[in-house]
């Protein structure tokens, strides 16, 4: 692990974010998002599933509305309008040709210069063991920015597309930052969207600004002091 974070590059207009349930994006990189989107740089989001499988004590039929007009909202705190949901099994994603198939249109179709995607490793920037889905969609992201520059795997899904950089967001090896000092309210308030997943796992609503700030302040220790999102950079 580096001791100085770098600073993200800049000279990128259009960024699609990608996770696998409502509420990943907002665990350490909507302060990013936030900053971005002030300086006109156009960010989208999609996700691979509802997030039906994650409040305890709400059926999944009933949750999958419920999180998925939080994520819309989270994401509205951040300046993103555009929020897709591929429809694929909370709890179950798996990295076969399905989602595979589905990123590769996605990636197409958006034609971003900037992809992030949340963390593949084993464990997340925090230490702890990573969840299977995060872990499945991570790789599957991954092998899908591979395949939508090659012409020849999957023609049905649009004309191939490499983009310019790759970030892997809460990741346990991060290699640059994002200073988000005019973003970080925008993250408290993005991630304070999701009240009823939070309310499922006992976090209540005063605990979002010193978990997101507390986050920020740490990664910011190791760039210059300032709040900051932190992010793997993965060479192209």
């Amino acid at each position: 692990m580096t001791e100085n974070l770098e600073r993200m590059p800049e000279d990128w207009e259009n960024a699609l974010v990608l996770a696998a349930h409502p509420d990943d994006i907002e665990f350490g990189s909507a302060g990013a998002v936030a900053v971005w989107t002030r300086k006109g740089r156009a960010v989208s989001y999609l996700l691979a599933t509802r997030g039906e499988a994650g409040i305890d004590g709400m059926a999944p039929e009933q949750a999958a509305g419920v999180r998925e007009a939080e994520q819309r909202e989270a994401a509205s705190r951040v300046g993103v309008t555009e929020v897709e949901f591929l429809g694929h099994p909370d709890g179950a994603l798996r990295a076969g040709e399905a989602l595979r198939g589905d990123l590769v249109a996605a990636i197409r179709r958006h034609r971003p210069e900037l992809v992030v995607v949340f963390n593949h490793h084993r464990r997340t920037g925090t230490g702890r063991w990573n969840a299977p889905d995060h872990r499945e969609f991570g790789m599957c992201a991954l092998d899908a920015l591979v395949d939508a520059g090659n012409r020849w795997l999957l023609p049905g899904a649009g004309e191939p597309w490499s983009v310019k950089y790759v970030a892997v967001a809460n990741s346990p090896e991060p290699t640059h930052a994002v200073d988000i000092s005019t973003g970080l309210d925008a993250a408290v308030e993005s991630l304070a969207a999701h009240a009823s997943y939070l309310k499922g796992l006992g976090h209540p609503p005063e605990a979002v600004r010193p978990a997101v700030s507390g986050q920020a302040q740490s990664v910011g220790a190791r760039f210059g002091g300032v709040p900051a999102a932190a992010f793997e950079l993965i060479p192209r």
